[in-house]
This record gives C-alpha cells, sequence and structure tokens, in this order.
C-alpha cells in the first residue's frame, strides 16, 4: 500500500486509524498550503498589495463603528473600547478560520463541473485537498487588522486583569478559530448536496463574524437563543468577552459558560467531521 505523503504514518501502519487519517491529512495539507505559498511568494510586491487591500478593506467594518460613536457615547450600553474587544477576537478568529478553511466555498463549483473527481482518486484525503487548495496567504491582511483592533481595546479597557481573565483571551481566539472552521466545513458537506449554496455558508461565517463585531444587547433575545444555542457563534467571543468585561449575560445563563468555548469547538468540530463524511460518502459525480 502506497501512502501520500511519503513516510507518513500511515505507510507505517497497514490498517491506520483515525489518528493516523488526521495526522497524514494534516501532512498533506501543510504541503499543498506550502506550494500555494511559494507560488504567492514569486510575485512579492502582488502579495504586499492584495494583503494591503484585505486589510483595508476589512478596517472599513471597523471605521463605521468609529463613525457609530462620533453621534453617540455607548452603543447597546458598550464603550468603544469594549466593542473593540468584540470585534478583536471575533475578526481574528475568523481570519484564522477563513485563511485555513477558506477555500471550501469553492466545494460546490467543484461538484457541479465534476473537478472534485480528480481529488478523489489521490491518496490524500480530499478534506485536506479541498481546504488547502488555492491556499489565499494575502487573508493575513485580515488577522492583521483584528489583531490591531484587540491591541486597542486591551489598553484602553481599564480591567482588572486576573491569570485567569488573561487565559480567556487567547482561548476565545483559538476556540473561535476552530468553531469558525467547523462551520467553514459544515457548509462544504452541504454543498454536496445543495450544490451551489456557498452564499448559505457565507451567510454564517462572513455573516457570523459580522453579527459578532456587535454587543448582544442591540439583538432581539430569540437571535442571542438561536446563536447560544443552534448555531453557538456566542461562543466564539460574546460569553467569554462578557466576562473578562465583567458583565451580565442577557440570558442569565450560568457564568462558568465563559470557559466552555474549547468544548463546544471540540463538539463542533466533531459534528462538523460526521457531517463532512456523509456528504462525501453521498457523493456519486456529476455522470459526465
Amino acid at each position: 500500500m502506497h501512502c501520500w505523503p511519503p513516510g507518513g504514518c500511515c505507510s507505517r501502519s497497514p490498517r491506520g486509524g483515525w489518528w493516523c487519517r488526521v495526522v497524514d491529512g494534516l501532512r498533506a495539507y501543510g504541503l499543498i498550503a506550502m506550494m500555494w505559498m511559494r507560488s504567492t511568494m514569486a510575485y512579492r510586491a502582488s502579495f504586499a498589495m492584495t494583503a494591503l487591500g484585505n486589510f483595508a478593506a476589512t478596517s472599513f467594518d471597523f471605521v463605521v463603528i468609529i463613525l457609530m460613536f462620533a453621534h453617540t457615547e455607548a452603543l447597546g450600553g458598550y464603550s468603544l473600547p469594549e466593542i473593540a474587544l468584540l470585534y478583536g477576537v471575533s475578526g481574528t478568529a475568523f481570519g484564522l478560520a477563513d485563511l485555513l478553511m477558506g477555500s471550501m466555498d469553492k466545494l460546490g463549483r467543484r461538484v457541479r463541473d465534476g473537478t472534485l473527481d480528480t481529488l478523489l482518486v489521490r491518496p490524500v484525503p480530499v478534506l485536506a485537498q479541498v481546504a488547502a487548495d488555492r491556499f489565499a496567504l494575502r487573508r493575513l491582511g485580515r488577522i492583521t487588522q483584528g489583531l490591531f483592533v484587540l491591541g486597542y481595546a486591551l489598553v484602553a479597557l481599564d480591567i482588572a486583569w486576573t491569570p485567569l481573565r488573561v487565559a480567556v483571551v487567547p482561548m476565545m481566539v483559538l476556540s473561535g478559530a476552530a468553531i469558525f472552521a467547523s462551520l467553514f466545513v459544515a457548509g462544504g458537506a452541504f454543498q454536496f448536496v445543495a450544490q451551489d449554496a456557498a452564499e448559505v455558508q457565507n451567510s454564517f461565517t462572513y455573516g457570523g463574524n459580522t453579527l459578532l463585531q456587535y454587543p448582544p444587547t442591540i439583538f432581539a433575545k430569540d437571535l442571542v437563543r438561536g446563536v447560544t444555542f443552534v448555531v453557538p457563534l456566542a461562543f466564539v467571543n460574546w460569553l467569554p468577552s462578557l466576562y473578562v468585561l465583567g458583565r451580565p449575560y442577557p440570558l442569565d445563563l450560568p457564568p462558568w459558560l465563559a470557559f466552555a468555548p474549547p468544548l463546544v469547538a471540540a463538539l463542533c468540530c466533531g459534528l462538523a467531521g460526521l457531517a463532512w463524511r456523509t456528504g462525501l460518502r453521498s457523493y456519486r459525480s456529476t455522470g459526465s
């Protein structure tokens, strides 16, 4: 049995296992991503301009928020630095997920034109191939912009920092990135059925990021419940950020939920993986 990439763990284990497949998938993803990064860096000026353009384009979202505060001192009871914390965490987490899994929205096109078949015959996990396809290093601009806003928030906020509050900040970013990444994968799985559902996927990913940039107090409680108990976007930044800020949660949920994002992220990734396997098994090619 031949295994790609050479030296992968499945080459050392005839039967393999789920951990072996994960390791080989990550190795394959890294190799494909490195190939696209080398291609991108062959034109450094073009990369610099597109990354800067990505940074500038995403900055307009926060400029809009700043303009709002030119006419008011608070939005939904939140000050500009407090909203900057929500914005920075959500923007950075989403930027990481978009960098790593943003190509998933192109799966529907591959299903329609039959080019997905070429990925199926390769001895590489299909998910790794789809996710790393045309790895766009320019998306670092979005991450950088989110980090700038997050840095401003952490400096401007008057918070009594404790070791636990400090630990919550990177936890939010990493867990939020995993939650967004699971939405990208689940959206890709849905495209096996819908085939032309990139906009539906974007409504939960890009739309979810926009939603989380604002405080939960400006939204109807039914919407807040939906993004807490149905699509758990609230665990990206709302719940843990409210703990950092010392604010009560609108739905009067227990405070310990602020520390649940890693568990929610793991659950989301597991469900997304199950959805992906189900969708991939249901794929029957285009017949052409």
